[in-house]
């Protein structure tokens, strides 16, 4: 029985270690994704992309998955046509949400956010309703370091259009572009870059009470969930 139960430990455990591993995985894919959609598919051109498939590898991530998700993003994957469609809607609390998707098979991909959205309190709306409160903008999240200085000094210098500063990490935001441009600056000054996108900033956030930013993270997550979701931008404060 003991032996038992000792494998039953081992197979819980490994399922939830498969299970983190699966979510790295997809973040990564949707980097990867992201970042050539913008800039095109070689990393010797960009920079965002160059990133991503570091990345990715550092998460061990195999080589086919990158490639992969280089030629989904570029529409070189023979025989499979992937259309790109935004989605916005209201989450709980009337949080706006913009869901966008690459997909080869839109019946799928609109029935399975739209089941998110109603499931979790929410609304799927038409195309414009929510659009308006968010602007697309270049964002580099880099990790706090003592080259804080060096890292603001570079930005200014290269194109940042706001620096927020947070316990960990500072958020630096860029016209789209003088993206690749800004990235380029921060990297050599040689610090962790957490995340490097263009992506959709909120104009105007909404504050909502902790039991509905609950409700907002599960649709979130549920939305993310999704193989066809790439990305997932919110106005919760």
């Amino acid at each position: 029985m003991a032996g038992h139960n000792k494998w039953s430990k081992v197979k819980h455990i490994k399922a939830k270690e498969d299970a983190k591993k699966g979510k790295l995985f997809t973040k990564a894919v949707r980097d990867i994704t992201t970042a050539a959609k913008a800039g095109g598919g070689d990393p010797d051109t960009n920079a965002a992309l160059r990133l991503a498939i570091e990345r990715a590898r550092a998460v061990s991530m195999p080589a086919e998955n990158i490639q992969r998700a280089i030629d989904k993003a570029t529409g070189n994957l023979k025989g499979v046509n992937y259309e790109e469609i935004t989605y916005e809607g209201y989450g709980p609390g009337g949080v706006a949400i913009m869901v966008e998707t690459m997909t080869d098979n839109k019946n799928r991909t609109v029935a399975s956010v739209r089941h998110a959205f109603n499931k979790s309190g929410g609304s799927l709306g038409t195309s414009g309703s929510v659009s308006w409160m968010f602007e697309k903008k270049g964002i580099i999240t880099v990790e706090r370091s003592d080259k804080d200085d060096e890292v603001m000094e570079a930005a200014l210098d290269n194109g940042a259009s706001d620096i927020k500063e947070f316990d960990e990490v500072l958020v630096i935001e860029s016209e789209p572009a003088d993206f690749d441009t800004l990235l380029q600056a921060v990297e050599k000054v040689g610090v962790n870059i957490l995340e490097s996108s263009v992506g959709l900033v909120a104009t105007n956030t909404i504050d909502v009470d902790d039991e509905t930013a609950v409700k907002v993270e599960k649709l979130i997550d549920m939305l993310e969930e999704d193989d066809d979701v790439q990305n997932v931008y919110h106005n919760m404060e």
